[in-house]
């Protein structure tokens, strides 16, 4: 039995103190929580604070993005290390806004995912497809490509490891939401690729999450798909009321 993980995306909202604000009604609403993994991915500013706040809760820290060096001149990113001395436990690699936003690749997607196993951290990498490739019958074909160039390299105890977070493009943040039905035909697409990758036992083992205009109303739905194991979840993740009754629903 897989366990659920329902990881909120906060992507660039709120101050310091308003993301302190939102991990302490998170907080107490969650303090004793066992039945699914709790994530929640404050901006670079907040997580020091964010972690102080929830260190002893149900509650793992996780960071939107990082670089694949421990440090240098690389003006700008942030380090595995500095994450983890920040109290994160997850990191998202490869969101779509990264991808098609600010042209990251496959391939530092590939290193990103290797270097946050090497510290120790749990990666959360999203893969989807965009409108037009959907469109155009091109969803497996992408996804398949991703999964390829993503986990080049991984040896089976590696890619069980990280959680894979489909997420289709056209409907992230548009109010879209793939139907129940589409999403398990995605998640099992994913989970086909593991055990045509690796065997069986990988392909049960691995976690595989639906993000794209998750709220609560959509999410006990999407989440009694036989191959979709959590959530990653974008606007609703910044109300502390709505992302605690995804989290509640997601468990009925």
């Amino acid at each position: 039995m897989r366990r659920p993980i329902i990881a909120g995306n906060w992507k660039m909202h709120k101050t310091v103190q308003e993301s302190i604000d939102i991990g302490v009604g998170l907080k107490r609403k969650f303090y004793t929580f066992s039945e699914a993994d709790i994530v929640i991915c404050p901006p670079f500013t907040a997580l020091s604070k964010v972690s102080a706040v929830i260190m002893d809760s149900a509650i793992m820290l996780g960071a939107q993005d990082m670089y694949w060096e421990s440090e240098g001149a690389f003006t700008g990113e942030i380090s595995p290390s500095m994450l983890k001395d920040a109290g994160c436990r997850y990191v998202i690699i490869g969101h779509s806004e990264r991808r098609h936003i600010f042209g990251e690749t496959d391939e530092a997607v590939n290193k990103k995912l290797k270097v946050a196993l090497k510290h120790g951290m749990v990666p959360i990498m999203c893969i989807g497809e965009k409108l037009e490739e959907r469109d155009h019958g091109m969803t497996f074909e992408v996804l398949e490509k991703q999964l390829g160039r993503g986990l080049k390299d991984f040896a089976k105890d590696e890619a069980v490891r990280v959680v894979i977070a489909y997420e289709p493009v056209w409907a992230i943040g548009t109010g879209r939401t793939a139907t129940p039905q589409q999403a398990q035909e995605a998640h099992k697409f994913i989970r086909d690729f593991i055990e045509r990758t690796y065997d069986k036992e990988a392909a049960a083992k691995i976690r595989i999450q639906y993000g794209g205009s998750v709220k609560p109303g959509n999410i006990a739905q999407l989440m009694a798909q036989e191959d979709v194991d959590g959530a990653l979840v974008g606007g609703a993740s910044l109300d502390v009321n709505s992302f605690t009754e995804i989290v509640q629903n997601a468990v009925l």
